[in-house]
């Protein structure tokens, strides 16, 4: 599945810092911008995964999963 997010990125000395609105705690870093943009999408999958997971804790077993796409 694809999703963006909102990456807001600012300059701080040598350091390019970013966080994004959407996913609260998500924040980046990195010497380049790029770099700072891999570790922000890093910290939003981490984020993500941990939520999905806690989500799916007692959820009763006979439950149907299935899938919904978001465009």
């Amino acid at each position: 599945m694809h999703n963006e997010f909102t990456a807001i990125v600012e300059k701080d000395g040598d350091w390019y810092i970013a966080y994004c609105p959407e996913i609260p705690g998500a924040n980046g870093q990195g010497k380049t911008k790029q770099e700072c943009l891999e570790s922000l999408a890093e910290a939003i999958r981490m984020i993500l995964t941990d939520r999905r997971e806690d989500a799916m804790r007692g959820v009763p077993a006979d439950a149907i999963k299935d899938t919904v796409a978001v465009s």
